[in-house]
């Protein structure tokens, strides 16, 4: 991957998504993802699907 590339990626993820930082204790980001992928998922993609969730059911 190029840097021009990286650089126009880097652009259009700033313009179209937030960043929300999240703490673990050291050790437990790996049980996370190691958990996220037997259900076939990214990290990324299994908290969202959490948040989604809990805040459908709290509606």
């Amino acid at each position: 991957m190029s840097k021009t590339s990286s650089a126009v990626k880097n652009r259009y993820n700033a313009k179209a998504y937030d960043r929300i930082t999240t703490l673990v204790k050291k050790g437990e980001k790996e049980k996370i993802k190691a958990h996220a992928e037997k259900l076939g998922k990214s990290l990324n993609a299994y908290m969202n699907d959490l948040i989604k969730e809990d805040m459908s059911e709290s509606e």
